[in-house]
């Protein structure tokens, strides 16, 4: 048995399911400071270890298959970070697409801080509402999440998968973390050592605990009914699951 293996065992930590544990993030009442701190750092996070990265890779896929105009909603949004980032990839092409977006969250507070935070984003909605409780006058093409489905149990993630096909589009695509020993321990460091929030020093490893490995994907999967899926690793650690014309 490895030391990284002894240890986890010594804690109680088993990576051979998704953990229950709830976040702090997942809990009312988090002072709009502390939601700042926090939607600060997760978006460097997301610069630095690929998740911004990995959003983009997800939408690109979806290109091809779109025409004119192109409208991109998140759910689970938090600050607006991954629009902004589709927004600066972008601008740097060489003939920028025209891309509405939209972003939709449970907590107010990130609602408020992403409407301060993608003021540059040209007509961006951003809703505060229950996904479940939202009605487009149009579908939107492009429906996505960036580690929004690890908050959710399995039952709530068959639900919001049937939610998805009846809404999206072109499809959707989902960026969410691969629970393994690695990535455990080393975000459980790095936030250790360079965090300022105690969301982030605290969520960040519960997280990967609750995060998922290809066959929680493939299972998930087979049980909505999806028969045409991709899932592919992307660093650092991070699952991208996509559904084309769901």
């Amino acid at each position: 048995m490895s030391v990284q293996s002894a240890k986890s065992k010594q804690e109680g930590i088993d990576f051979g399911r998704r953990s229950r544990r709830a976040e702090l993030i997942d809990s009312p009442g988090i002072p709009f400071a502390d939601w700042s701190i926090c939607l600060r750092e997760l978006d460097l996070i997301n610069t630095w270890l690929g998740g911004h990265r990995t959003t983009i890779a997800g939408l690109k896929a979806f290109l091809p298959e779109c025409t004119g105009a192109l409208s991109v909603t998140e759910i689970g949004c938090g600050g607006g970070d991954n629009l902004k980032a589709i927004h600066a990839w972008n601008q740097r092409q060489r003939k920028p697409l025209t891309i509405r977006y939209t972003g939709i969250d449970l907590n107010k507070a990130c609602i408020d801080y992403a409407r301060s935070n993608c003021r540059e984003l040209p007509g961006a909605a951003f809703i505060h509402s229950d996904y479940r409780q939202v009605s487009f006058t149009e579908r939107p093409d492009i429906v996505f999440s960036s580690l929004f489905c690890h908050h959710l149990g399995d039952r709530e993630l068959l639900e919001l998968f049937q939610w998805l096909r009846q809404h999206a589009g072109k499809g959707f695509f989902m960026n969410d973390l691969h629970r393994n020993r690695v990535a455990f321990h080393s975000i459980r460091l790095l936030t250790g050592l360079f965090s300022r929030s105690y969301l982030v020093k605290n969520d960040a490893p519960l997280s990967v605990l609750r995060g998922f490995t290809r066959k929680d994907w493939e299972a998930l999967m087979h049980q909505a009914g999806f028969r045409h899926y991709r899932i592919s690793w992307r660093w650092a650690f991070r699952y991208l699951v996509s559904v084309h014309d769901a």
